[in-house]
């Protein structure tokens, strides 16, 4: 088993590709504490998850641009499973939508909390405890394809995401002598509850015509790219930001002509859209 013994965290566990993360990580060893802000969903994962091995699972709702809740969802896995050997800080939301000119101090602050004020919480604090323990670890950000290219996704989310990219790399060459790694995956689009917008079957076929690779990518891809970056696999890996999307940034400009640019210059709404959180969008119609 590719983590046995170990202990990981993953925000964001209670759907797309963290809850993917949860099953992979149980399955190949680990035990698991899913973090979310969405209670009712997480303790369906930890439903779920415990057919794996519920000795192995526990569930802590987190809201991660808290620092008091990100400090206590690391103490509750060192105090239920012992000790901090993976820390995956996924949690995400779509944020704020449309037009640049349109978008309020709040809609940003409200994205930049929770992509990129969470990935920092999310290293620093659990850099303490591996460095309190003395033997490395390894840090998983997920950040974005939105993060290498102005049209790869709607604007604040884009610079939230290339935030994650830049901390990654600042804390993986600081946080080298402790042998922690600090990587990050940029996924492509992929078919999660936070993507499809209620229609997964027309989200799927959109996505197989995306990108050169004629399948859409699932969360089961991201999955297995954080399993070997929390393995041993990758320990000589660090600082690095993994693209998993199918082939369509190395595809370029070519394909992008072929595709509606996420601009929201055009948009006719503006607002704020939260993902899974179970917290209802905030959105106005700009007619």
């Amino acid at each position: 088993m590719r983590l046995k013994g170990k202990v990981a965290v993953i925000t964001g566990g209670a759907s797309g590709m963290g809850e993917a993360s949860v099953y992979s990580f149980l399955r190949e060893g680990a035990s698991v504490v899913i973090a979310d802000f969405n209670e009712a969903t997480g303790k369906q994962t930890l439903e779920r998850a415990s057919e794996l091995d519920g000795d192995r699972v526990a569930f802590i709702k987190t809201d991660v641009s808290v620092e008091e809740d990100i400090i206590a969802m690391f103490d509750f896995a060192v105090r239920r499973f012992g000790r901090l050997d993976v820390a995956f800080n996924n949690a995400g939301v779509g944020g704020a939508v449309g037009p640049l000119t349109e978008t309020t101090v709040e809609s940003w602050n409200y994205t930049m909390d929770v992509i990129a004020k969470g990935v920092f919480l999310g290293i620093k604090h659990a850099a303490k405890v591996m460095q309190s323990q003395g033997d490395g670890g390894a840090i998983i950000n997920t950040a974005s394809i939105a993060a290498l290219s102005g049209d790869g996704g709607p604007l604040v989310y884009s610079a939230g995401k290339a935030a994650v990219v830049s901390l990654t790399q600042a804390a993986a060459v600081e946080l080298a002598p402790d042998k922690i790694r600090v990587n990050a995956i940029c996924p492509g689009f992929i078919a999660t509850p936070l993507a499809d917008g209620g229609r997964p079957e027309q989200t799927r076929e959109n996505f197989s015509k995306s990108q050169p690779w004629p399948e859409y990518g699932d969360s089961e891809h991201i999955a297995a790219t954080a399993l070997f970056l929390a393995s041993e696999e990758s320990r000589f890996i660090t600082g690095e930001s993994i693209v998993v999307d199918g082939g369509l940034t190395a595809a370029g400009p070519e394909l992008s002509k072929k595709f509606p640019r996420t601009s929201g210059r055009n948009s006719k709404v503006s607002g704020i859209t939260k993902g899974s959180t179970g917290e209802a969008a905030e959105i106005t119609r700009l007619d």
